[in-house]
């Protein structure tokens, strides 16, 4: 009985691991920084990257560039532990908190951007106005001149929404 609960348990616990995953996944993190970022938040205590290496059964190497990427973004820091040589390496506790600063960041830059590309775009166009000779090319050229307004516009529309979500609220602790 024990080795079938034994494995129930194990079960379930993947089964955890593989469905949080999927969520957080939808921030940006490939399917195996996502597992990793879950088996080190379940464990709660820091591991060393042989221990994530054996819990994930994937190459020390890979574990590495994983946990550097999420120390990168915030959601992994490096710890000390007194006596222990390895770097050990936990999952930061707000959930919330560190995913949502995470994924606004990368939205917020992607957003400038592209607005910055298509301000660009929008200068050279008026640049290159007076070149248009025939009645419709002017025509093309104003179309494209506003439907380019407008991808500026909602650009500069997804930079305001995302600032003025704030994961900092305490009201929003996990």
């Amino acid at each position: 009985m024990v080795l079938k609960d034994h494995h129930t348990l194990e079960d379930i616990h993947t089964k955890v691991i593989h469905e949080f995953s999927k969520t957080l996944e939808m921030f940006g993190l490939t399917p195996a920084d996502a597992r990793l970022f879950v088996t080190l938040y379940i464990r709660r205590s820091p591991m060393t990257l042989d221990e994530m290496s054996e819990a994930l059964g994937k190459s020390k190497t890979s574990m590495s560039t994983g946990v550097r990427g999420l120390v990168d973004q915030g959601l992994v820091e490096r710890v000390w532990k007194k006596g222990v040589r390895k770097d050990l390496y936990q999952a930061n506790e707000n959930l919330y908190k560190n995913f949502m600063s995470s994924y606004i960041k990368k939205w917020q830059m992607a957003a400038n951007e592209q607005e910055d590309s298509l301000k660009g775009i929008e200068g050279e166009l008026k640049e290159r106005y007076q070149d248009f000779s025939e009645e419709n090319q002017m025509d093309v050229a104003n179309d494209l001149y506003k439907r380019i307004e407008d991808m500026i516009q909602f650009h500069e529309l997804i930079t305001r929404a995302f600032h003025e979500i704030n994961p900092n609220d305490s009201s929003h602790s996990l």
